[in-house]
C-alpha cells in the first residue's frame, strides 16, 4: 500500500490506520523539531498531489478486509491540508466505514475557508500552534513567507466557530525558543481565543530536523501545563501499559520508522509489541540495510534510511 499504513496502536488514538496523502516533506513549515527532517522548499499551494481516486481505492480495499479500528488518521509525510482532495477523501471514508476520522495538521491553512470546509466532516482535528509571537514563530517553524502568527490564530478561531467536532491543540515546546514567560503567556491567551477541547503539550523527544532543538525538563513542562489550566495535558511521554495491542509485523514496523525515528522504548509503547519480537524485526530491517541506529543526546534511535 502506498498511501495508507498500519493499523498500529497510537499513543493518542488507540488502534489507528494512517492516511498519508502528500509526497514526503510537502509542507508549509520547516520546523526545527520535525522528526521527518527539514522541508526542502516550503509551499502553500493546494493541489491534488496524489490522485484522490487512488487513495480511495486503497482505503476501499482495506475496509473490505479489515474493520477493527479506533481511528482513521491523516498524518505522515507532510501537511495533509495541502491536498485539495482531502474533503472528498474524508467523505469517502465516511461512506466506507463508521470509524471516526482525525486530521493531524499544522493548522497553517485554516485561514482559507475552503480548507475549513474540507475538514468539517472529520470527527477530530489536531492542529498545532507552537508560538503566538511572530519572532518565536519564525525561529521554531520557519514558515512560508505568506504565513504569520496572526493569520494562523485567526484561522484557528474561525475553524472553532464553524466546527462541531473535537479540537485537540498541540503545542511543541523547544528549550530556548518558545518557552519564555512571554511566549507561554501569549500561547495561553491564544488558546483561550481558539477554545480547543484539549491542549496537548509536547517537547522534543525523537531526533529533530536541527540538532540544536532541545527538550524541556519534565518539571518545566508541568509548570507550563498548570498555566494552561485543566484542559491541558502533557503528551511527551507515555507508558506501554496504556496502549492497545495490535497485530504488528515487519510491515507495520517499517511503516512506523519511515515516518519517524524510534527508540526501542518508543516502539514498544507505540506498537504494542513484545521486546523479543521487536528485536527480531529490527535485526531483519538492519540486515537488509533499511535502518540504522543513531545516537541523539545520549539516547539511541532507529532511523529508516532506504528501501531494501
Amino acid at each position: 500500500m502506498k498511501y495508507i499504513f498500519g493499523p498500529v496502536p497510537s499513543r493518542r488514538l488507540g488502534l489507528s490506520l494512517g492516511v498519508d496523502i502528500v509526497p514526503l516533506k510537502s509542507c508549509t513549515l520547516s520546523c526545527v523539531y520535525c522528526q521527518v527532517g527539514k522541508t526542502p522548499s516550503v509551499i502553500v499551494e493546494r493541489k491534488e498531489y496524489i490522485p484522490t481516486s487512488d487513495i480511495l481505492e486503497e482505503l476501499r480495499g482495506f475496509f473490505t478486509l479489515e474493520k477493527d479500528l479506533d481511528w482513521v488518521t491523516f498524518s505522515g509525510s507532510g501537511e495533509p491540508t495541502l491536498h485539495s482532495g482531502i474533503g472528498a477523501i474524508i467523505s469517502g471514508i465516511k461512506e466506507l466505514s463508521q470509524t471516526p476520522v482525525c486530521v493531524i495538521t499544522n493548522g497553517t491553512l485554516l485561514s482559507d475557508p475552503a480548507v475549513r470546509k474540507d475538514l468539517l466532516m472529520a470527527d477530530a482535528v489536531m492542529p498545532s500552534l507552537d508560538s503566538a509571537l511572530e519572532e518565536s514563530f519564525q525561529r521554531i517553524n520557519k514558515p512560508h513567507p505568506s504565513l504569520t502568527v496572526e493569520k494562523i490564530i485567526d484561522g484557528l478561531v474561525s475553524f472553532r466557530d464553524e466546527y462541531s467536532g473535537k479540537i485537540w491543540l498541540e503545542i511543541m515546546l523547544v528549550a530556548g525558543i518558545n518557552d519564555s514567560a512571554d511566549d507561554i503567556e501569549a500561547l495561553v491567551r491564544a488558546a483561550k481565543k481558539i477554545r480547543p477541547d484539549t491542549i496537548q503539550l509536547n517537547t522534543v523527544v525523537r531526533p529533530p530536523a536541527e540538532q540544536s532543538a532541545a527538550a524541556l525538563t519534565e518539571e518545566r513542562m508541568e509548570d507550563i501545563r498548570k498555566q494552561f489550566g485543566d484542559h491541558a495535558e502533557i503528551i511527551a511521554s507515555f507508558k506501554t501499559s496504556e496502549r492497545k495491542k495490535g497485530k504488528v509485523g515487519i510491515g507495520e514496523l517499517r511503516d512506523y520508522l519511515k515516518r519517524r525515528p524510534g527508540s526501542v522504548s518508543d516502539m514498544l509503547a507505540a506498537l504494542g509489541i513484545d521486546e523479543q519480537t521487536l528485536d527480531s524485526l529490527l535485526l531483519t530491517l538492519e540486515d537488509s540495510g533499511e535502518i540504522v541506529l543513531r545516537d541523539h543526546r545520549g539516547s539511541q534511535y532507529w532511523e529508516y534510511i532506504q528501501d531494501s
